[in-house]
């Protein structure tokens, strides 16, 4: 029997080895559906321009032994609906918020992953007492080019996606692509397939991702951890280092054979970076 969008789902979230509850909230006629799992200071998780918040198989458990984790499927991405709509910064950030106060949450550790981390970005700018730990994984909006081969990669997956296209792909948003679970490959490829999934990429036409200002970088007071993979070939480590230098309280980790995704190619070394990062203390 062939399988379904939802059979990778639920193989994603049958291996994350914690109690997962599914829940949605509708704002404004848009369903968001998100995971909670754990107990303590929530943290969200924002994934990146691509699949949803199954993205986080690999650290949801990790995070959920002490705090209350939230990850929702990004309006666009995953289950969760996929309107007519800029897909820019802005709207990404109004999207947060709205969808933090239908939660009651006032204040969030925020983790971002890729795009997720310029939405994380945009959202502590816009809302900074919302805002507690700001972590950035590999994060669009700091000015990373694409060179030729990934932006083809990432044109062909998002614009006819399939097997073939998410192979190639692969190799550039991971230092080892046999380090991502098979489902994930497979759920990306078919949340892409279903109607609207391309709408996020075909409307956002990448402002999303677009450079920010270094004094709109200056503006974030936040405590802030950049994590990035030493080998991404999507986004040069290099971004990440100068980002480390215009954020006021920013601090780097750069892991070791790790690409764009490196909670899939060393989850242990990240999920260790990140739980030290949201626990420790100011001095």
């Amino acid at each position: 029997m062939k399988r379904k969008k939802d059979d990778y789902r639920k193989a994603l979230i049958d291996i994350m080895e914690v109690p997962l509850e599914q829940r949605d909230v509708t704002i404004n006629s848009v369903k968001t559906v998100y995971f909670l799992a754990g107990n303590g200071k929530p943290v969200i998780c924002l994934h990146g321009a691509g699949a949803g918040a199954v993205t986080w198989y690999p650290s949801i458990g990790n995070i959920a032994k002490r705090f209350h984790v939230i990850v929702p499927d990004i309006v666009g991405y995953g289950e969760s609906d996929k309107p007519d709509a800029p897909y820019d910064r802005p709207y990404f950030s109004k999207w947060l918020k709205e969808f933090l106060n239908e939660l009651k949450i006032p204040n969030a550790h925020i983790v971002g992953l890729s795009q997720g981390g310029a939405i994380a970005l945009q959202f502590t700018i816009d809302n900074p007492g919302m805002v507690d730990k700001l972590v950035l994984v590999d994060s669009a909006g700091l000015g990373a080019k694409v060179s030729f081969w990934p932006l083809v990669g990432t044109i062909w997956m998002n614009t006819f996606p399939s097997s073939l296209a998410n192979r190639f792909n692969s190799r550039y948003i991971l230092h080892n692509p046999v380090n991502r679970d098979p489902n994930h490959s497979c759920y990306s490829v078919a949340v892409l397939k279903e109607n609207g999934g391309k709408k996020a990429f075909q409307q956002g036409r990448g402002s999303a991702v677009s450079k920010m200002s270094d004094e709109s970088l200056r503006q974030i007071k936040n405590e802030t951890l950049i994590i990035w993979g030493k080998e991404d070939k999507l986004f040069s480590v290099a971004y990440g280092e100068a980002a480390a230098k215009i954020i006021p309280n920013a601090k780097l980790s750069i892991i070791q054979d790790a690409g764009h995704l490196p909670m899939m190619d060393q989850p242990d070394v990240f999920n260790q970076i990140l739980t030290d990062f949201l626990t420790s203390q100011l001095k």
